[in-house]
């Protein structure tokens, strides 16, 4: 091809970008008048359906590909932008609908089974967000949303080479390490066990069919699935993995039966979609399995399963014919029209569903969906005549033969023979099944913490599987860093800090348990409010000397403290008392209130808290609080003066603060620097001596840095006049040069 040719499939490239498709299909027709190789004649040919397909014109298109196709068979990467606009022009059209399939889906549930859910019971609030069924052993992730074990375990088996697994709920990726890993929430799975027993049992009964499975024992793991069923007749997992039971039997009929139920009870889930395309391959529909390989895509577009065999239909259907069929395809209009296949789909299924229709031997209605007319879903009323869903593509069919009808009329004997064996069990099963409203009579004992004994508040739930109030937890953690039940290490799940609450046991009980919820809250506030007073029982850390505003970093390790410094932080307070260690009281009678400015925590629970004194106190009485001491304290202030007195306070201010700076100037280098490091360079003189009820910030630097025990450092935090405060500094520094001279 020359130059100028390139230059035109540029430009037909940039009109197809531009979305000026008849221009592309233009272009791409005269490059064909010029073109003999075949390879490159297929290319174009491609290029030109591509455009005309997304220009909206469908019937051209589609011959453009057929004659394509001639040349040599279409490879997937020939149909992908047929495929995408496909399925993007039905959820187009399926968002236009009005009420989406997920809403109308469970009006009609509702008008089929009164009082029932998806699965089968009153509430939704028991189901997982990845498989949208019953929550069966319940794993809680870190970031407080809770799904099915092996719903954790398929998405972290199929994303374990592409991408990390994300949270369903929250998206969150960044705290979801090895799902493998992850234990069943013990309180959690429990409840669900005792309040639904049911659907419990016949998740039970589904992991034990997925495992007979597993080994190729089909048909035991068929019986496991159709008790299953009897138990949990809404639960559209279970007819999907009895239809792929049914497939590997060669059942192909009863797997299509299964499918279809699966897309009636939930038609927002692409897996039924494509559990149905697979059996209607098996029975050679393959305009149908198309047709629903496409409601995949629309719901799920980066399904690889729908896209891959979307492709090998299409391939296949627009090969060239052999036979004596029609050599054009025809009749395209409806690809598109969807709304009527949906609203089938949803709401006449469920006028037909019975417990006749739970057993795997029951038949569905003779008619198939895709053939009915709309009159029955109400579309037709009014009309004169009704709206017939045809097949999605008219293709030249390369069917299987069809069974004789010996074949048929023997099948239909053997599923009234099985049918008659299963009739005795189901009524009791189907009343089981409805019995299913445990969230009515959900009790304060089953969401109660093991540690308080209490109803859990703010439950946050371990790695290992077990549920705590947080505030326990963390009381358990500051002595031990293992869980306080099983004894699992949890070190890095403590060096996080991350401890988020587990949303379903929240929402729980604040649906279910809202009378207890308020008692709990009050009593969580109550103590709340006991602990951020700061005059009354305020934590004191015995340690060392603290002054107004200097830095005091410490290191925490002792579990009391830790207990002491998070209850500061979640109080909001973010402060607690500082004194000096004392033989007869415990702690000296006097000291400076710390704010935490900032807390470094390591894996074995220590922490490094930067703290800055702003307060001093005098303690009124001592006492102990959990392990630690607390006080009841009244804060000091200086006393101002005037006139005079202020004058000759001022002037003692300056002269002292000038002989403070010869002393700190003084210092070694490397001492100054040390010391800076730590504290800060010196405080400028402050413009107003009174202004602050602590006097100027540098007396306490000063006093910070001063080579004094703590002994003769704390009587300066009592004194309340600044000028006898300055009279003893300056008799420090006086004893410090004479030190230094001699």
């Amino acid at each position: 091809m020359g130059a100028e040719g390139e230059s035109m499939l540029q430009l037909a490239a940039e009109a197809f970008q531009s979305r000026n498709f008849d221009l592309a299909a233009d272009i791409y027709e005269c490059q064909l008048a010029g073109a003999r190789d075949p390879g490159s004649r297929q290319e174009l040919m491609v290029k030109r359906a591509d455009a005309l397909t997304f220009g909206g014109k469908l019937p051209e298109a589609l011959d453009v590909y057929r004659q394509a196709s001639e040349i040599e068979r279409l490879k997937p990467v020939h149909l992908a932008s047929l495929v995408e606009h496909l399925s993007a022009s039905i959820r187009r059209q399926d968002a236009g609908c009005g009420q989406g399939r997920g809403e109308e889906a469970g009006a009609a549930a509702a008008a089929a089974f009164p009082g029932a859910g998806a699965t089968g019971c009153a509430h939704a609030d028991f189901h997982c967000r990845m498989c949208l069924s019953f929550l069966f052993e319940p794993v809680t992730l870190p970031c407080g949303h809770s799904f099915c074990k092996r719903c954790l375990e398929r998405e972290g088996g199929e994303r374990e080479r592409e991408r990390p697994v994300v949270c369903r709920q929250c998206r969150d990726s960044s705290r979801v390490a090895d799902v493998q890993s992850y234990r069943v929430n013990v309180v959690l799975s429990g409840l669900l066990a005792k309040r639904f027993p049911a659907l419990h049992q016949a998740g039970r009964l589904r992991r034990e069919g997925n495992g007979l499975y597993a080994e190729r024992k089909v048909e035991a793991a068929l019986e496991k699935y159709n008790q299953a069923i009897l138990m949990a007749p809404m639960d559209h997992i279970l007819f999907s993995n009895r239809s792929q039971i049914h497939s590997s039997l060669k059942h192909y009929k009863k797997a299509l039966r299964d499918a279809e139920v699966t897309c009636r009870l939930k038609p927002r889930w692409s897996k039924g979609h494509i559990r149905k395309a697979q059996a209607l391959v098996s029975l050679g529909r393959t305009e149908e399995a198309l047709r629903e390989y496409l409601v995949c895509l629309s719901i799920e577009p980066d399904c690889r399963l729908a896209k891959t065999e979307a492709h090998k239909l299409l391939s296949h259907l627009l090969a060239p014919v052999t036979d004596h069929g029609p050599e054009h395809i025809s009749d395209y209009s409806s690809i598109l029209s969807s709304r009527a296949h949906v609203k089938n789909a949803i709401r006449v299924p469920f006028q037909t569903l019975s417990p006749s229709m739970l057993s795997s031997e029951s038949r569905l209605p003779s008619t198939p969906p895709a053939q009915r007319d709309t009159s029955e879903s109400g579309e037709g009323k009014g009309q004169g005549k009704p709206e017939v869903w045809r097949p999605v593509l008219c293709f030249p069919l390369k069917r299987k033969r069809r069974s004789s009808e010996e074949e048929e009329a023997e099948e239909r004997r053997q599923e009234r023979t099985d049918e008659n064996k299963r009739s005795r069990s189901e009524p009791a099963a189907a009343t089981d099944s409805s019995n299913c409203d445990g969230g009515d009579v959900l009790e304060a004992a089953d969401l109660e913490c093991s540690l308080c004994m209490r109803l859990f508040y703010e439950p946050v739930t371990t790695p290992c599987g077990h549920t705590f109030c947080l505030q326990c937890l963390e009381r358990c953690l500051d002595h031990n860093p293992k869980c306080p039940l099983c004894k699992e290490e949890l070190s890095e799940y403590l060096v996080q800090r991350q401890f988020c609450k587990t949303v379903l046991m929240e929402k729980l009980i604040s649906k279910y348990l809202p009378t207890d919820l308020v008692e709990r809250q009050k009593i969580q506030r109550e103590e709340m409010a006991e602990l951020s007073n700061l005059n009354k029982n305020v934590p004191i850390f015995v340690c060392t000397m603290a002054f107004p505003t200097v830095p005091c970093p410490l290191h925490i390790f002792e579990p009391c403290y830790r207990l002491m410094i998070r209850r500061c932080i979640e109080t909001g307070t973010n402060c607690f008392g500082m004194c000096l260690a004392d033989n007869v009281k415990g702690f000296a009678d006097y000291g400076c209130l710390l704010e935490i400015r900032d807390v470094k925590f390591f894996s074995d629970g220590r922490s490094v808290v930067n703290t800055i004194g702003r307060r001093r106190f005098k303690v009124v009485q001592h006492s102990e609080r959990d392990g630690y001491n607390t006080a009841d304290i009244e804060y000091l202030e200086d006393v101002k003066v005037e006139g005079v007195a202020e004058r000759e306070l001022e002037s003692l201010h300056d002269a002292v603060y000038d002989q403070a700076l010869v002393w700190v100037n003084s210092l070694k280098t490397e001492q100054k620097e040390r010391i800076e490091g730590h504290f800060g360079p010196m405080p400028e003189k402050d413009s107003e001596l009174q202004a602050c009820p602590n006097g100027p910030s540098w007396c306490w630097w000063l006093l910070a840095v001063l080579p004094l025990e703590g002994r003769a450092q704390l009587p300066f935090l009592a004194i309340t006049s600044l000028k006898n405060r300055l009279s003893g500094i300056r008799k420090v520094l006086l004893f410090m040069a004479q030190c230094r001279h001699r």
